[in-house]
């Protein structure tokens, strides 16, 4: 009611109303959405309906924030690997060592792929031992100067058993990595990160083991993330490749003022434009389109008239080149 309404107020009067409304998230980074043990991050709306002479009514609805990882970077790319070895000794028999190498193709995955792992795991012990791996979670939570930290197993494969002088080796053995939370590496409370555990279960002793760092991501490998070259590396190796496959020089025409005159010459210039619209229209890079034409000869020139009865004025002129 315009009549009772002060500046600001508005009397809503019986029934159901509907309100639309938006927020803008800020520009900064925003850590993930993340429930932990000692801590999490959350995120909601909250909306409060005030009455005269009654309690307000409040109503909180949360929602999920992701801070994107794109595992396509370089750093995310590159191969992961270590070696490590162990020699068992019993008070005074020492055994042969037991050695471990492994290796992964990238540091970036995504929840849902399976990591292949390539280790070569050698027992000149005279234990039975037996290779394993899993992926581990650790959550860091900071606060007031102390930190307090949690780690899970979140998942696992097991190998075959190694009798003394025995050798396994694992030619992309797979672990496929169960829905979880994405690593929180900016945040100054929690963190979130993960290792992959490449390790040899040793009885009666302390197991030998590998850690390599892993970045739970958002975004998915492109299928030509893998590739670490640039554009202009393939560029430049594309247009080696023509110049080494091009055929022999074919004889030379003959002189462009003996077939075209000055004035036909003037009369076929393109505009400057041209050249950059065609460069425009095309959909890919113009290498991709110089290997369509590297092998059409060039025209046929000749300096005997083929139809001399023709008269001089209709004969066709030469392309300009």
């Amino acid at each position: 009611d315009d009549d009772n309404s002060e500046e600001g107020l508005h009397t809503i009067h019986s029934g159901r109303h509907e309100y639309a409304f938006s927020f803008e998230l800020p520009q900064t980074p925003l850590a993930t959405s993340f429930e932990g043990r000692h801590g999490s991050v959350r995120y909601w709306v909250k909306a409060e309906l005030h009455r005269p002479w009654l309690l307000p009514v409040k109503l909180k609805k949360e929602f999920t924030v992701f801070e994107h990882i794109d595992i396509n970077t370089p750093s995310l790319l590159s191969p992961q690997a270590g070696t490590k070895e162990k020699t068992l000794c019993c008070w005074f028999c020492t055994s042969g060592p037991i050695s471990l190498s492994a290796k992964i193709e990238r540091k970036g995955y995504t929840p849902g792929e399976s990591i292949q792992i390539f280790a070569e795991i050698e027992n000149c012990s005279s234990r039975v031992v037996v290779p394993k791996a899993a992926i581990y979670q650790t959550q860091a939570f900071y606060a007031k100067g102390k930190m307090k930290e949690v780690k899970q197993l979140v998942a696992s494969l097991r190998g075959e058993s190694l009798s003394s002088g025995k050798t396994e080796t694992w030619n992309g053995k797979q672990l496929k990595i169960p829905p979880v939370s994405p690593s929180i590496l900016d945040c100054s409370i929690i963190r979130v990160e993960y290792s992959l555990m490449v390790y040899v279960d040793i009885p009666g002793a302390m197991d030998l083991f590998l850690n390599l760092p892993l970045v739970i991501g958002t975004i998915p490998l492109h299928p030509f993330g893998s590739r670490t070259s640039s554009v202009s590396s393939q560029c430049s190796m594309n247009m080696n490749w023509l110049g080494l496959t091009l055929p022999e020089r074919p004889e030379a025409p003959p002189s462009y003022a003996e077939v075209v005159t000055e004035e036909q010459r003037q009369s076929s210039l393109a505009p400057l434009g041209v050249c950059d619209d065609f460069e425009r229209a095309l959909p890919g890079p113009l290498f991709a389109y110089i290997q369509e034409f590297r092998f059409l000869p060039p025209p046929l020139y000749s300096e005997i008239d083929p139809n001399p009865d023709q008269p001089t004025d209709d004969r066709p002129s030469c392309p300009s080149r």
